[in-house]
C-alpha cells in the first residue's frame, strides 16, 4: 500500500531532519538559556542544512525578536517556532502555473537532475487528470533520453514527437507544437538536452528553442528548471545562469531524499526569487508533488504532522 504523501515527504527528508534534530538536541542539552551562544549555535545548525547564510541570519534575528517580544522561557520554546519561521521564508510562493490550461512547458536543466523523468511524471499526472498531452523530445543528443520519454509516454498513453539524433532541437519544438495543435492538446511538454550553464553556445541554442516555442505556441509558454537538491549551493549558481538566459518561471527540486541538505529549498527561493512549484521524493510516478511551504517546513524540522 502506497504511503500518504506527507509520510513519504517526511521519510524523504529524514537525512536532513536527522542532521538538524541531532544538532538541536545538542543545543538543548547545553541548557535553557537564550544567550548569545545559543543564537550563534542555532545559526550554525541551519547553515549546515544549506539554507543559505543570508536567509539563516534573518531567520535567527526574527526568532530572537520573537523570543524577546513573547518572553519565551527557554530554548525549547524557540525551537517550537522554527518550522513556522522556515515556512515564512516561502511566503513569496508563486502561482502553480503547471495547472494552467492550455500550457506549453519548456523543461530545462543540467545533465543528471532528473529532467526527463520529471517530464514523464508531469505527463502521467496530467493524462490521469484527463488532460490532452503531447511530449516533445528536443533532447536530440542523448539516445537514452528519447527511450526514457517513450517509456513514460506509453505509461501515460500520450504521443511523443521525436527525431533522429543530431536534429536541431528548435525544429523538434516546432514540430511538437504543430502536432499539439492538430490534436487540440491543452498541455505540451518539451524536454530539452541537459547542458552546462557555463557553455555559452549551448545556452544560446536553448534560447533559440525558447524563441521558436514562444513564436509557434498558441498557449502561454513557461520555463521549468529542474534542479537536483544534492548539488546544494552549486545548484543556485546554475539556476542564476539559466534564469539569465531564459527567464525561469518555476523550479522543480528533485532528489530531496538523497541529501542531508534539504534546506537548499530555502536558499533557492530566497536567493533566486523563483518559486518552487514541484518537489521530488523518489522515482515513482506519484513522487513529484506540488510544493506546500507549511508541509515542507514541518517535515524538515519534525516528523510529527
Amino acid at each position: 500500500m502506497a504511503l500518504p504523501w506527507y509520510e513519504k515527504l517526511s521519510a524523504g527528508l529524514s537525512k536532513t531532519r536527522e542532521g538538524i534534530q541531532g544538532q538541536l538536541n545538542v543545543l538543548l542539552r547545553k541548557g535553557p538559556d537564550l544567550d548569545d551562544e545559543f543564537w550563534d549555535d542555532l545559526e550554525a545548525v541551519l547553515i549546515r542544512a544549506d539554507m543559505g547564510a543570508l536567509a539563516v541570519a534573518e531567520m535567527v534575528d526574527s526568532l530572537r525578536d520573537a523570543a524577546s517580544r513573547k518572553a519565551l522561557p527557554d530554548a525549547a520554546a524557540v525551537l517550537d517556532l522554527l518550522a513556522e519561521r522556515i515556512a515564512a521564508e516561502f511566503s513569496g510562493e508563486g502561482e502553480d502555473f503547471l495547472g494552467m490550461s492550455p500550457l506549453t512547458l519548456l523543461v530545462v536543466g543540467i545533465n543528471g537532475t532528473g529532467k526527463t523523468t520529471t517530464v514523464g511524471k508531469l505527463a502521467k499526472e496530467a493524462a490521469d487528470a484527463g488532460r490532452s498531452v503531447v511530449i516533445g523530445s528536443a533532447d536530440t543528443f542523448r539516445a537514452a533520453a528519447i527511450e526514457q520519454l517513450r517509456i513514460w509516454a506509453e505509461r501515460a498513453d500520450v504521443p511523443v514527437v521525436e527525431r533522429e539524433r543530431g536534429t536541431d532541437p528548435a525544429s523538434v519544438a516546432f514540430e511538437t507544437l504543430a502536432e499539439a495543435a492538430s490534436r487540440g492538446a491543452d498541455l505540451v511538454l518539451i524536454d530539452t538536452a541537459g547542458r552546462l550553464h557555463t557553455s555559452p553556445d549551448l545556452m544560446a541554442e536553448l534560447a533559440k528553442v525558447k524563441r521558436v516555442t514562444e513564436r509557434e505556441s498558441t498557449a502561454p509558454v513557461r520555463v521549468l528548471l529542474v534542479m537536483d537538491a544534492t548539488t546544494g549551493q552549486n545548484g543556485i549558481v546554475q539556476a542564476r545562469e539559466f534564469d539569465r538566459a531564459l527567464g525561469v518561471d518555476g523550479i522543480a527540486l528533485t532528489k530531496l531524499d538523497g541529501t542531508a541538505k534539504g534546506g537548499i529549498a530555502v536558499a533557492i527561493t530566497r536567493e533566486l526569487g523563483i518559486p518552487l512549484v514541484r518537489i521530488g521524493i523518489g522515482e515513482g510516478a506519484d513522487d513529484l508533488r506540488p510544493f506546500v511551504a507549511d508541509e515542507f517546513a514541518r517535515a524538515l524540522v519534525s516528523p510529527e504532522r
